[in-house]
């Protein structure tokens, strides 16, 4: 289930670097002093991906672009993925 696009939901907001290996769907980037949320990727050649924005513009990733961007994560999971107990 992907978050809404304004960001609001479930979990923390933490600031990660992604490049085109790492971006996912949800994920609000800044770009020129704006923030973007990405609806939906598009695998491409050389390894770059086109990501559709909810605004409805688009943006081709090559490779070796690095952006910052804003995540949800759950502030009860390890970094490697597993469940708190508690």
């Amino acid at each position: 289930m992907m978050p809404p696009a304004n960001g609001a939901g479930p979990g923390v907001l933490v600031s990660v670097e992604v490049d085109a290996g790492t971006v996912r769907r949800g994920d609000q980037v800044m770009i020129g002093g704006q923030v973007f949320t990405v609806l939906d990727m598009a695998a491409m050649r050389g390894g770059a991906r086109r990501l559709q924005f909810s605004s409805g513009e688009s943006l081709i990733m090559l490779r070796t672009t690095v952006l910052w961007a804003a995540r949800r994560v759950s502030p009860r999971r390890y970094r490697d993925g597993r469940h708190h107990d508690w």
